[in-house]
C-alpha cells in the first residue's frame, strides 16, 4: 500500500557505512518514515492488524532502533509482533504484488541468486517458510566486493552502482582478475580484490594515469569477473537440484550486469528466470511486510522479549 525509504547520506564522506552513523540516522528518521508510510497508504494505526520488523541480521545499533520502535508500536496499539529475517525478506520480495504489473512469482521449490553488500548465497527455497542455504560466501559478500573494488578505483561510495555504470561504456575482456575456485557451491571473494590491488599497483607503477585512461574498461572487467563467479555457481546448482524457477534477489540484483547475465542463464538453461523490480531489490520495507504477511497467516508471532540478532542463520 506504501513503500518509503530513506537512504542515508551521511557514509558518502567516510567511504563506508559507520555503524554509530547509521545507528543515529536511524533513530532520527524512523518517526517520519513511519508516519509517511501510513499517511501515503492512506490508513490509520488503528487499521493495522501486526507490525512486522526486521530483526537481524545486521548493524546491531540500527537494528536496535528498529526492534524498539516496533515493539513499542505494538504494545501501545495492542497489536502481535512479527519478527523477520532479513535475507528471507529479501527473497520473498518476489511475492509482492505490485499495482499494475503482472503477477508471475516463482513457483516452489526454486533456487534464489541472494546477493547484497553483507551476503552472497544460494538458498534452496521449499515453501514460505522453508529456507535451505546451500552454499555461501566464505569471506567477503559480491556487494562488499563490488564497493572496495570501486574505493581501488578511486570511485566514491557506494562504488558499485558507479562500476555499473561505467561498465556499460567499458571492454569486459580487456583486463583478467583472479577468480578463486571454492569447492562445492560456497564464493570467495577475498583473493579477486587481492588480484585487482595488485594489478592495479603494478599498471600505476608503469603509467600513473592507467585508472583514468582505463576506467570504464576496468569497470568492465571487475563486474564480468564478479558476475561469472556467481552465475557459473548458480548453473552447476540448477543443474543439479533440477528446479524449473531460479530467482535473483538482494541489493546487487540490481546490477544490470547481473540483471543479462541471470536471464541468459535462465534461457541456455531452458528455466523460468525471477527478478524484482529495482525498488524492492535494495533494502526496502515492502519485503519486510510481505514476510510478515505470510508469517501473520500463519500465525507466527513473536513476544516483547525478543531483542535484535546481528548474527543470525537463515
Amino acid at each position: 500500500m506504501s513503500n518509503v525509504t530513506y537512504t542515508q547520506d551521511v557514509h558518502q564522506a567516510w567511504g563506508g557505512v559507520i555503524p554509530e552513523l547509521a545507528s543515529r540516522a536511524h533513530e532520527a528518521r524512523i518517526i517520519p518514515v513511519v508516519d509517511a508510510a501510513i499517511n501515503n497508504a492512506k490508513i490509520t494505526k488503528q487499521s493495522i492488524s501486526a507490525i512486522a520488523f526486521t530483526r537481524g541480521p545486521g548493524l546491531p545499533g540500527s537494528l536496535m532502533v528498529g526492534v524498539s520502535f516496533a515493539k513499542a508500536m505494538a504494545l501501545s496499539l495492542n497489536l502481535p509482533l512479527i519478527d523477520v529475517h532479513h535475507m528471507q525478506a529479501h527473497i520473498l520480495a518476489h511475492f509482492i504484488k505490485t499495482p499494475g504489473q503482472e503477477f508471475n512469482p516463482p513457483q516452489f521449490p526454486f533456487l534464489c541468486l541472494t546477493v547484497s553488500g553483507g551476503h552472497t548465497q544460494i538458498v534452496k527455497i521449499n515453501s514460505y517458510f522453508d529456507f535451505e542455504v546451500i552454499g555461501e560466501t566464505i569471506d567477503d559478500a559480491a556487494g562488499e566486493a563490488f564497493d572496495k573494488t570501486a574505493k581501488l578505483l578511486g570511485l566514491p561510495y557506494p562504488g558499485g552502482p558507479l562500476i555499473d555504470k561505467y561498465a556499460k561504456m567499458g571492454d569486459p575482456t580487456k583486463f583478467s582478475f583472479a577468480k578463486p575456485q571454492i569447492k562445492d557451491y560456497d564464493f570467495s571473494f577475498s583473493g579477486f580484490k587481492t588480484s585487482v590491488l595488485y594489478s592495479l599497483q603494478k599498471w600505476q607503477a608503469e603509467n600513473p594515469n592507467f585508472v583514468e585512461e582505463n576506467l570504464a574498461d576496468l569497470c568492465a572487467s571487475i563486474q564480468k569477473t564478479i558476475v561469472d563467479v556467481l552465475i557459473d555457481k548458480m548453473k552447476k546448482a540448477v543443474k543439479e537440484y533440477k528446479v524449473q524457477d531460479i530467482a535473483l534477489a538482494g541489493g546487487v540484483s540490481a546490477n544490470s550486469g547481473l540483471r543479462h547475465a541471470f536471464e541468459k542463464l535462465g534461457k541456455d538453461l531452458k528455466v523460468n528466470t525471477h527478478i524484482p523490480p529495482f525498488s524492492y531489490c535494495t533494502d526496502n520495507a515492502a519485503m519486510i511486510a510481505i514476510t510478515g504477511y505470510h508469517k501473520y497467516l500463519a500465525k507466527d508471532f513473536t513476544g516483547q522479549d525478543i531483542s535484535a540478532m546481528a548474527r543470525w542463520e537463515m
